[in-house]
């Protein structure tokens, strides 16, 4: 991985974890992640006429990280139904890049050397272990614990083939802003067939920070998209998964909240595994 893309994709886990802690406004999570489609949609819509079409030959790769998309947020809301958010997202999170390193190798033919192969497990069982608490694994309800492996395993999917959609479109930037657009479109016809339309009403008071949030997402996986194109899906998957780390330094710098030994064991075990990924 070249220095200019390692950096890049830090920047983007850094503001996948910004976007994160704008987006609390209030609103149950199914709206926020709603709140998050539509605005990244509305702001790519905007910015269509100023770039490429990806390739015809990505299209359906395409259309299908739109609905896995879609499922990966109706997962993630159930797990968090049923399970802490401290819990759930680390699991959801950290399991994703190791399904992801087997999948690449075993079905894409990209190869690791020993030293990226352990920062990638580095990193995973660092992000999965911030899921633990007061030194030993909660006991995380089946259900949440469920849907938190199904999440994993849509966000592991969604990777694989915007990685691979990336590279076939000949434009990572015409690709992320079809993908939005069609995203934000699948994700509002599940959301409006659970609510109705009636949801827009309460998405409208929020629409500032929403916007804000949507434009660090976007551009937060933006810039994953054009690293697929440039470096091993598996090193950019789990490179991107140091947001976790990102939201506990801002958690601890700026909301003075405590880490806690088992958080700081995991921050070090990601930041040990960031820094042997460079190696």
């Amino acid at each position: 991985m070249e220095p200019v893309v390692f950096g890049a994709v830090l920047l983007a886990a850094a503001m996948h974890a910004g976007w994160n802690a704008v987006v609390k406004v209030g609103l149950d999570r199914l709206s926020s992640m709603t709140l998050l489609a539509l605005s990244s949609a509305l702001i790519c819509a905007a910015l269509l006429p100023f770039f490429p079409l990806p390739a015809v030959a990505s299209l359906p790769w395409l259309i299908a990280s739109a609905l896995i998309h879609t499922g990966y947020k109706l997962t993630l809301v159930k797990a968090y139904e049923h399970g802490d958010l401290s819990q759930v997202y680390p699991l959801a999170r950290g399991t994703a890049p190791l399904i992801v390193a087997v999948a690449s190798t075993a079905f894409l033919g990209e190869t690791v050397t020993l030293a990226k192969l352990a920062a990638i497990l580095l990193i995973g069982f660092g992000v999965c272990i911030m899921s633990f608490r007061h030194g030993a694994a909660d006991r995380i309800p089946l259900k949440a614990l469920g849907f938190a492996l199904a999440t994993a395993a849509f966000t592991a999917s969604y990777t694989l083939v915007d990685g691979l959609g990336a590279r076939i479109s000949g434009s990572a930037s015409g690709y992320i802003i079809g993908l939005s657009i069609v995203d934000g479109i699948c994700t509002c016809a599940c959301v409006f067939a659970l609510r109705g339309t009636k949801i827009l009403k309460r998405l409208a008071p929020a629409w500032r920070s929403g916007l804000t949030a949507g434009a660090m997402s976007l551009a937060s996986y933006w810039i994953a998209i054009w690293a697929f194109t440039q470096a091993p899906i598996a090193l950019v998957a789990a490179l991107r998964e140091s947001s976790v780390l990102f939201a506990v330094l801002f958690a601890v710098l700026f909301l003075k909240e405590r880490a806690g030994p088992v958080r700081i064991a995991a921050a070090g075990m990601i930041a040990c595994g960031v820094i042997v990924m460079r190696l």
